[in-house]
């Protein structure tokens, strides 16, 4: 009796570690997967923010009078930036060609095509548009499900205005 009464002891332990550790593997594989999640909408986050913040970093840097314009290139629309350095003309032209944010930079006058730019980044789509003397930018990062849009408000030559 003894004996199996041990044994009944020793199953019923071994039982309930068996039964703590599917728990604890549960919780963790949970655990994984909810972190997972987390990244994946994190990245997806830092994507879209990276794209726009790009984008309007380029449209201040090259906001001089008649300098900036909306043009057909690559995919669709596209932002054609032009500033005069050291005596010549160069454009710096930012599209969507090939699923990819491009960016070329040549020449205002030399004959480029779209495949001649940088890859930035993976988007889907890409949209620039003048409302009013706003600047419209619509993009769709690659793993968006909506579109994100803004509008840059170009200066082109005019002082900032600051309230006091």
């Amino acid at each position: 009796m003894k004996i199996q009464r041990k044994r009944l002891e020793g199953l019923t332990a071994l039982l309930l570690f068996g039964v703590f550790a599917v728990c604890v593997l549960i919780v963790l594989l949970s655990g994984a997967d909810a972190y997972k999640n987390l990244t994946e909408k994190d990245r997806i986050s830092y994507d879209n923010r990276v794209c726009g913040q790009y984008i309007a970093t380029q449209v201040r840097q090259y906001d001089h009078l008649d300098s900036l314009s909306v043009v057909s290139f690559g995919e669709g629309d596209a932002v054609s930036l032009s500033r005069e350095i050291d005596g010549e003309l160069y454009t710096t032209i930012i599209y969507r060609h090939g699923g990819y944010l491009m960016e070329l930079f040549c020449s205002a006058y030399s004959q480029m095509s779209p495949e001649d730019g940088e890859k930035i980044m993976p988007l889907q789509d890409l949209k620039f548009a003048f409302d009013g003397r706003m600047l419209r930018v619509e993009y769709k990062g690659a793993w968006e499900d909506r579109p994100t849009a803004m509008l840059l408000s170009p200066r082109s030559g005019e002082e900032a205005s600051y309230e006091k």
